[in-house]
């Protein structure tokens, strides 16, 4: 399983009553093809620095989730024809973002360890 952020940008008018069910449906997307939804993230509402779609600000979310690329591919194509989503973007985050990099081998006794690049 791969680590993913998305970004989700929901329409500003929208009722906390209609963003509930949007993000719910992300979630189990991602539950039911056997990924691990993590920590949703609601920014609330921000101005665009310029007009999409005629609008002038959004209801921003940030969604963690790892799951295998199916898993993200099908939630791309939710959010993609849900009426309510102005713009979202799916990102695989690198694996020494996300925490999961391979392990530095341990330095030589005696000798200080690297610093580490900058």
């Amino acid at each position: 399983m791969r680590p993913y952020e998305v970004m989700i940008i929901l329409d500003a008018g929208l009722e906390e009553e209609s963003i509930r069910p949007i993000l719910d449906r992300a979630s189990e997307i991602v539950r039911n093809n056997g990924g691990n939804p993590g920590r949703m993230d609601r920014w609330g509402k921000r101005r665009f620095a310029y007009e999409v779609n005629h609008r002038t600000e959004g209801y921003y979310v940030l969604f963690d989730a790892t799951a295998e690329p199916a898993a993200m591919s099908e939630l791309d194509r939710m959010l993609r024809l849900a009426d309510e989503v102005v713009r979202h973007k799916v990102i695989r985050l690198p694996d020494d973002i996300a925490g999961r990099g391979a392990p530095r081998p341990a330095a030589p006794q005696g000798q200080p360890e690297p610093a580490p690049a900058g």
